[in-house]
């Protein structure tokens, strides 16, 4: 089993280990997470390719949309796959440069998703509080500045915790204490107070997470304001059922982040410490396209309509 491996991995990689004291659990959340992420698999590409096929879901929205399921199935596939794999070969090692690109790639798809998350409340607030202007403010290239930007301080933020993280020098076990390179666990292993620069970076970009969250709160509030104004009770139960549940995920997705990220850290993980770990790394990517895309008329119906193209031309 996993703990039977410690005494083989390299000096230069690391022991990914969760449940090394009880390997049927390590099972039991192999399988919960291969379906979780067969289903984001699934709905991330059902709304990557019905979006980009179908002519007439080609407005902001949309495109917007697109770009987080793609962020999304990023997102998710940067750790789950490799944790069901370890599981089931029975072997937790990760070598330094798979460390590495895990650490960049998973920092670049959270923060990306922070800012698409942002772009996307200020789609909405001109959508619904400035409908009249909306063509001119969210035009093409709005839009593509806009998803730019979101890719671009990902990257940005993904290559500065990075180089913090991977500058320190580690001291004894390397034996990180969750299913992937989770940056406050190899923070853990520093040998002296060298992590101190990646505190700074991590204080950095947590003051522009939190600016992100107060923008969407101000976007929010200005929508249920117009909203609640509205004279009819259909349109207003309807826009309520669509922003209520963005909002929803966007105070799961940064709560759960900040409360694990920034909460003291024991040497064993705790059934609380991985259920806010899935909270903010599992369950966004599988339950964003159901939340945002896949409760949508017309999503819904651009997707049948994909279907029975694909039919009809497998039956010629």
């Amino acid at each position: 089993m996993i703990v039977e491996s410690m005494t083989n991995y390299t000096m230069s990689g690391f022991l990914l280990m969760v449940f090394a004291a009880k390997p049927e659990l390590e099972i039991f959340y192999a399988c919960l997470f291969l379906i979780l992420y067969l289903l984001a698999l699934t709905g991330n590409m059902l709304i990557i390719t019905t979006t980009s096929l179908d002519d007439s879901l080609q407005s902001p929205m949309y495109f917007f949309l697109k770009h987080l399921s793609l962020l999304d199935l990023c997102y998710i596939s940067v750790t789950v796959p490799r944790f069901i794999y370890n599981t089931f070969t029975q072997s937790g090692s990760i070598s330094l440069w798979e460390c590495i690109v895990q650490v960049f790639t998973f920092t670049l798809c959270a923060v990306a998703e922070t800012a698409m998350l942002t772009v996307m409340s200020y789609d909405r607030y001109v959508a619904i509080c400035l409908p009249l202007h909306y063509d001119v403010i969210m035009d093409v290239r709005t839009c593509v500045h806009g998803v730019a930007g979101v890719w671009v301080s990902g990257a940005i933020s993904g290559a500065m915790h990075t180089a913090a993280t991977f500058s320190i020098h580690f001291c004894g076990p390397r034996v990180i204490h969750q299913f992937f390179c989770d940056i406050p666990q190899l923070l853990r292993l520093s040998c002296s107070n060298e992590y101190l620069g990646e505190v700074g970076v991590t204080a950095f970009v947590a003051f522009l997470a939190l600016l992100c969250f107060f923008f969407i709160g101000f976007s929010y509030v200005h929508i249920f304001s117009s909203v609640l104004r509205m004279p009819s009770a259909e349109g207003r139960a309807k826009a309520f059922s669509t922003c209520l549940p963005h909002l929803a995920v966007v105070m799961l997705f940064l709560s759960t982040g900040a409360f694990e990220y920034f909460k003291p850290h024991s040497d064993s993980p705790t059934a609380l410490d991985i259920f806010l770990t899935i909270l903010y790394t599992v369950v966004p990517p599988t339950f964003n396209p159901m939340i945002y895309s896949l409760r949508n008329n017309a999503i819904k119906l651009a997707i049948s309509k994909v279907f029975q193209r694909r039919v009809a031309y497998l039956l010629c």
